[in-house]
């Protein structure tokens, strides 16, 4: 397992209201050990924006977790896919996702960088994120959840221990957070 997250720019969106017309965003390039840096952030990552457990189950439940993140210490809950900007966007406002910030790695580099990268064409999905879940203190991995099975066209899907409950759990024991540190 990794300590540290990788460094990495990801091509993301922004709105800026100066701009006029149907689409007031322009691109920023976000530097993922700038992002971490001082930060406590909790990642979970999934195979896809728009996808049913993604969608109904992994997404909603951080969200409705979120303030109890923040509450224990949390600064930021964080969905990285290898998506794009556009899809990611348009799949936080089908969500109507107000607390998540959805992380873009369209070119999979933080992903592949983190061992993470798998190949999903029996889906028809090509190169995307195995499901797993972690824990960063200013950009050092102290926990990761990844879920069993994982490799190239795992003809299941599994969703057990990168899930919001599971982190809070984990964020919640003292005692075992303690020797993670």
């Amino acid at each position: 397992m990794r300590n540290r997250i990788p460094n990495v720019t990801l091509k993301t969106r922004v709105r800026n209201d100066a701009l006029d017309g149907p689409n007031p965003f322009e691109w920023k390039d976000l530097e993922t050990a700038e992002f971490f840096a001082g930060k406590n952030i909790v990642l979970f990552a999934l195979p896809g924006a728009f996808t049913p457990t993604c969608s109904t189950s992994h997404l909603p439940r951080y969200d409705e977790l979120y303030e109890e993140f923040k509450a224990q210490g949390v600064d930021e809950v964080v969905c990285l896919s290898v998506n794009d900007a556009f899809v990611m966007y348009k799949w936080g406002q089908d969500q109507d996702n107000k607390n998540i910030f959805l992380m873009p790695d369209g070119s999979g580099d933080f992903t592949r960088k983190m061992g993470m990268l798998v190949k999903k064409d029996n889906l028809g999905f090509g190169m995307r994120s195995w499901r797993y879940s972690m824990y960063v203190e200013d950009g050092e991995i102290k926990k990761m959840f990844v879920e069993d099975s994982f490799g190239d066209d795992c003809p299941t899907d599994p969703y057990e221990v990168s899930d919001a409950d599971t982190m809070m759990d984990w964020l919640k024991n003292g005692e075992e957070r303690k020797k993670a540190a």
